[in-house]
């Protein structure tokens, strides 16, 4: 009953009634709810994700380390086998990938501008692109952003376990099968050593002392 009331928005009672009604088959007692007007009909996409787990994946012997958080509708969801397997697969996915944003819109402005002018300064400094007109640059341009996203947003990247589809697809595939707005919320990911570059002159005193 509670993963009917979370569904439906509708309440206690008359969830019990609907399950009386159509003998505990949770699709058409929806139906049923639906009909009285006692039930939400809105699209996950309008719903708030609120439960959900953080996952971690360990690769390497330790070398690689990443927690995500992936959110759903209700706890229900949170704790079925196939939303546990997705929070690993997407954390083993931002172990390997390396992705740095979780969507387009984490970018910066700045950043993206930056990215654009790089591009366009390669495209024309092609001797391919001499004399093209503005607009197949543009396409050009437009070309190259597209793949800085799917080399650093993890939605666009292709997913490593079947590159065939990216991750926004497969949260999409959860999406459909579950019925439950799904989203990843952030992650983090660790490098051991990674940023603690030792400086070429404090080798140098350390093999200077040890030979003193």
């Amino acid at each position: 009953m509670k993963q009917l009331r979370e569904k439906t928005g509708a309440g206690m009672m008359e969830c019990k009634k609907a399950l009386i009604e159509t003998e505990g088959n949770e699709e058409q007692a929806v139906e049923v709810l639906r009909k009285r007007g006692l039930a939400s009909a809105k699209k996950p996409g309008g719903r708030i994700a609120a439960e959900g787990i953080v996952g971690s994946y360990i690769h390497m012997g330790g070398k690689v380390g990443v927690l995500v958080e992936i959110n759903c509708e209700t706890d229900f969801l949170a704790r079925s086998e196939e939303f546990q397997q997705l929070v690993k697969d997407v954390a083993m996915h931002v172990a390997a990938a390396e992705p740095r944003y979780v969507s387009r819109n984490e970018v910066a402005a700045t950043e993206l501008d930056k990215e654009r002018e790089i591009a366009r300064a390669q495209a024309k400094n092609d001797p391919k692109n001499a004399n093209k007109p503005e607009q197949v640059i543009d396409k050009i341009v437009e070309g190259r952003l597209n793949k800085f996203y799917e080399e650093n947003v993890l939605l666009d990247q292709p997913f490593v376990k079947d590159p065939a589809k990216t991750v926004a697809e497969l949260v999409d595939e959860k999406v459909a099968k579950t019925g439950e707005k799904i989203t990843i919320r952030r992650f983090m990911r660790y490098k051991m050593g990674e940023g603690l570059e030792k400086r070429e002159d404090d080798f140098s005193s350390e093999v200077a002392s040890m030979v003193g």
